[in-house]
């Protein structure tokens, strides 16, 4: 949770004093993981702790432990991006700094926070917001690790961790998810049913709106930069992601199961649209954002402890679940025909619904698969589609509506 403080100068002082001595730390830190081709936090502080203590011998020894756990993070998160060819430099650089505060550096209390400096400690009166009263008077604890940075105006930036005591998970079923552009399909209880997100008309209408602002004029001109920002496109589709986060988390947690998503690879969008000549589909495919659909219900999973699994995404929607047959998609005059037959048993499918009963079998789920419908039209009753995103929010579970 993100606290801002504006505090007086002697204190903003006493931390700026903090933060550029951690910075050199952090700076020296990194390049003797560099040096030595390690991102071991443990080699990193024995290799740097003597030198550092004796440069800076005013400064709590905590704060080196401290920069050289950051060190490692930056290292690792670096290594991995050389590996995916997304860095773009030969080592990290270090432009932001937030310092990392354990147990010794810092004290929380609801009066003050405590946090040591060079020669004493500084005390600092935060107000707190209402969600931070939501999580504390629901039980959790404040962690003993914590974070901090300096901003303009003599404004200190606290990142608090809350934890808590989650008790043992013992998933009673599986809820399996998929993704697709316009609408995520959930199957809870044995019931397909499909969220409309209108992603897709966000994103055209974001489109179109950007054309006519952006037409014979710079986008460096103020005026044009205003009415681009206003268009939230960015926040309309992060406030959907946590909404749906929120609404498939809470019925797994209720109903104690366990979360199923496929395992994208690494940059979906680019493999998506890489035989795709269509320049608007290709446009809405790779603002989709899927991965950050699929983060965002991962990262809702841990706050209430519910388990995730991801599975192999590979023909989910091609192949019958029941008798492992290629489904044979009738061209319908869109761009994915939504409706396929097994070339085995004959039945009908609905592409998103097959995905969920595969991912759902991959994921170790041994409960009978239903057989599609044999009628020639799409299935009905089964195949439920649900209200509204918005509609869905406001109720206080997932309701059903019949195609």
């Amino acid at each position: 949770m993100k606290l801002r403080v504006k505090v007086d100068y002697s204190t903003y002082s006493a931390l700026k004093e903090v933060e550029k001595e951690y910075r050199e730390v952090l700076e020296e830190a990194i390049n003797y993981g560099l040096s030595n081709k390690t991102t071991s936090f443990t080699r990193i502080k024995a290799g740097v702790y003597k030198t550092e203590r004796e440069k800076h011998k005013d400064l709590p020894s905590h704060y080196i432990y401290t920069a050289c756990e950051d060190a490692s993070e930056r290292l690792d998160s670096f290594e991995k991006l050389k590996r995916r060819g997304r860095s773009y430099t030969e080592k990290p650089s270090v432009r932001r700094v937030t310092i990392h505060l354990d147990d010794h550096l810092w004290k929380f209390s609801l009066d003050t926070i405590s946090i040591s400096t060079k020669r004493s400690r500084v005390f600092i009166s935060p107000t707190f917001p209402k969600i931070f009263w939501r999580y504390y008077n629901k039980g959790w604890l404040i962690a003993s690790e914590a974070r901090f940075k300096l901003l303009k105006g003599n404004v200190v930036e606290f990142y608090v961790i809350f934890k808590r005591d989650v008790k043992p998970y013992e998933p009673k079923g599986f809820i399996p998810v998929d993704l697709n552009e316009n609408s995520v399909s959930v199957l809870v209880d044995g019931k397909p049913m499909l969220l409309e997100t209108n992603t897709k008309r966000i994103t055209l209408g974001y489109e179109y709106r950007r054309k006519a602002i952006t037409t014979g004029k710079s986008t460096k001109d103020r005026e044009v930069r205003r009415k681009l920002k206003r268009l939230r496109e960015r926040d309309k589709k992060v406030d959907i992601r946590r909404k749906l986060a929120k609404l498939i988390v809470k019925e797994a947690f209720e109903s104690r199961s366990v979360i199923v998503l496929e395992d994208l690879p690494r940059r979906t969008p680019e493999h998506m649209i890489k035989d795709v000549k269509d320049k608007q589909l290709r446009l809405r495919i790779y603002r989709s954002a899927f991965s950050s659909m699929k983060n965002a219900i991962i990262e809702k999973a841990r706050e209430f402890g519910v388990p995730v699994v991801l599975v192999n995404p590979s023909y989910t929607s091609t192949v019958c679940p029941i008798h492992g047959a290629k489904i044979v998609y009738q061209l319908d005059g869109g761009d994915a025909p939504r409706v396929g037959v097994c070339e085995k048993g004959k039945e009908k499918w609905h592409r998103d619904v097959v995905a969920l009963y595969n991912l759902a079998k991959r994921a170790g789920d041994v409960s009978p698969v239903p057989l599609g419908s044999k009628e020639s039209h799409d299935p009905p009753i089964r195949w439920l589609r649900a209200k509204s995103l918005h509609s869905i929010m406001n109720e206080h579970k997932m309701i059903e509506m019949k195609v």
